[in-house]
């Protein structure tokens, strides 16, 4: 497993460009229990201020969006509907995008995906922004760190050969922003969430 880093110039790339090149890099996350990783195949973009559907919508800070104000590569972990889920901050500081990271094929830790998500076939441990955090054991408390530094990173995978854009998940009442084609994924990966 390449346990190296993305640089953060990786990180730096505008948000849409970001959000298909995170598509098959790994996902890797330290724990007292172990370590977890998989390959990042399903992500969503958010931009900021004029993206309705953004937490950072009209600039809006608060506890929950300071750190999307902060340079790339910042982890921003939020709860929704009991789900931690987590997305990498981009764009440069004081302009508040992130990237949700919806899904990922299991690669490493794979005992420690099945423990932490018990009753669940292989396909359903991270085929989902809620699963794969739980699979992975990322926390509210990874909120705010850096993905350029352990315990959660993101390290170099693979190249995918089909890359499709599609409308985002669950925000239909975003409205315009409900349609912009901002979820990209692997094209005919199983982990993909729906």
């Amino acid at each position: 497993m390449n346990d190296t880093p993305m640089p953060l110039s990786f990180f730096q790339q505008p948000t849409l460009e970001l959000a298909k090149s995170l598509l098959g890099c790994v996902l890797v996350k330290e724990t007292e229990e172990g370590t977890a990783s998989g390959y990042i195949v399903e992500t969503e973009a958010y931009l900021g201020p004029a993206d309705r559907a953004a937490h950072s919508y009209g600039n809006r800070r608060t506890k929950r969006t300071e750190v999307m104000f902060q340079e790339a590569g910042r982890i921003y972990t939020y709860v929704m509907h009991t789900h931690c889920l987590v997305n990498v901050v981009s764009g440069e500081k004081e302009k508040p995008e992130a990237i949700l990271i919806r899904a990922v094929e299991p690669l490493d830790g794979l005992e420690l995906m099945e423990r932490r998500r018990p009753g669940h076939v292989r396909k359903n441990w991270t085929s989902g922004p809620g699963k794969l955090t739980k699979a992975l054991g990322i926390t509210m408390e990874d909120y705010g760190g850096s993905f350029l530094e352990p315990p959660l990173i993101i390290s170099k995978g693979y190249q995918p050969q089909d890359i499709v854009e599609g409308k985002r998940i669950g925000i239909d009442n975003s409205g315009e922003a409900r349609d912009y084609p901002w979820r990209f994924w692997v094209k005919g990966n199983p982990y993909v969430s729906r």
